[in-house]
């Protein structure tokens, strides 16, 4: 028998512990991106869906909810990613010549969970830096990210890196239509050799072997100087392979502690990506903490085709891979009448600190706060005491 009150899979209730610990992370994150630079913009939950889906592919399309508008009559769609969002708000509100640094946090839904375990209600957090092609934006975004995780408590941090380029300079004038190009893509992710060779039967020797030389191309630093080997020498590779060494170089440089490692026949995301992207694991992690990387297309749809990078990450996801936040220090005060009880509790609240009026009848119930200091009367004054 089904209750009236059980919510649809993969969504929950976020209970007062977690929920802290979850408001926490989006303070720390906001905070951060502001210390370098990130100015905060607030897209709306839902727009016209050919807007929201506007040059962003097949797969965020199946991942949209939508609903008809009864004001209109039109067809929208309640986000399920808020980059193409700022993308809009780029090119059409803010218009700017120079570099435009953004970022936005706030809930996106999922027609199906991304991964085992996630939820279909993410709280993501992004940041993007739009009209900058170098590198050094590609570097500012990693280390973003990873100065955000560290902050947090993350640990045994991976970062994994490929290029999109790398596959679509292989696949180069092989006559494949969207279809069976999302197949071959989707193999290769999985390393299914079998799938790849039958996907590509009819594709140039050159290519198909290309294809499944990526899928042996993952691991270290080692793997960009097989690459350079084993894959056609063709510009856009050896440019993706610069690029790729040239970011692993400075990070591993400045983040000695975080493990690099490469798969370059990875290309979740193939359809949105244009250049270096990537993902960070950390201790206890089955799905990546952070994905991002370049997406210079993402604007063209908006009549602004300028360059874009940045990344992203589910603050609920997060949870899992931070150290558990115990019960916050409070000062317990009885409830009473008396002015001068009363304005000692505006007093510690107006200097930060948490204090629980404990309501007549209720006197053991604090939730989850630690009341280690009480507010007692000593004196004819209200004072505190350690309990």
């Amino acid at each position: 028998m089904s209750s009236a009150w059980l919510l649809p899979e993969h969504i929950a209730d976020v209970l007062p512990a977690e929920a802290r610990r979850i408001e926490e992370l989006r303070r720390q994150w906001l905070d951060l991106a502001r210390g370098y630079g990130f100015e905060l913009v607030m897209p709306p939950m839902l727009e016209y869906l050919d807007s929201l889906l506007s040059g962003t592919g097949r797969e965020l399309d199946l991942r949209t909810f939508k609903l008809v508008d009864q004001l209109s009559g039109r067809t929208l769609g309640l986000r399920a990613d808020t980059t193409p969002q700022v993308a809009r708000i780029d090119a059409h509100l803010l218009n700017r010549s120079g570099v435009t640094r953004l970022c936005y946090c706030g809930p996106v839904l999922h027609t199906r969970p991304a991964g085992l375990h996630m939820t279909r209600e993410p709280l993501q957090f992004g940041a993007e830096i739009f009209g900058h092609a170098g590198l050094e934006a590609d570097l500012e975004v990693h280390e973003l990210a990873l100065d955000g995780l560290k902050a947090i408590g993350a640990r045994e941090l991976t970062i994994d890196m490929g290029d999109a380029r790398i596959v679509r300079s292989v696949l180069a004038g092989v006559p494949l239509d969207a279809a069976a190009l999302t197949e071959v893509v989707a193999a290769l992710t999985a390393k299914d050799a079998s799938a790849v060779q039958s996907l590509t039967r009819n594709c140039p020797t050159e290519a198909r072997e290309g294809l499944l030389t990526l899928m042996d191309l993952y691991g270290g630093g080692e793997v960009l100087e097989h690459a350079r080997q084993r894959l056609p020498a063709r510009p856009p590779i050896g440019r993706a392979l610069d690029d790729l060494a040239w970011l692993s170089g400075h990070l591993q440089q400045s983040n000695p502690d975080v493990r690099i490692g490469f798969d370059l026949a990875d290309m979740s995301g193939y359809a949105y990506y244009s250049g270096v992207r990537f993902a960070i694991y950390g201790a206890g992690s089955t799905n990546a903490l952070v994905r991002g990387g370049r997406y210079d297309e993402v604007g063209a749809v908006f009549g602004r085709n300028r360059p874009a990078v940045g990344c992203s990450l589910d603050l609920k996801g997060l949870t899992a891979v931070t150290p558990p936040a115990g019960p916050r220090a409070a000062v317990r005060a009885p409830w009473g009448e008396d002015a001068g009880l009363r304005a000692a509790v505006r007093r510690l609240r107006a200097e930060g600190e948490t204090v629980v009026c404990i309501l007549p009848g209720h006197e053991q119930e604090t939730q989850e706060f630690e009341c280690d200091r009480e507010l007692v009367a000593a004196g004819g004054q209200w004072a505190l005491r350690a309990l």
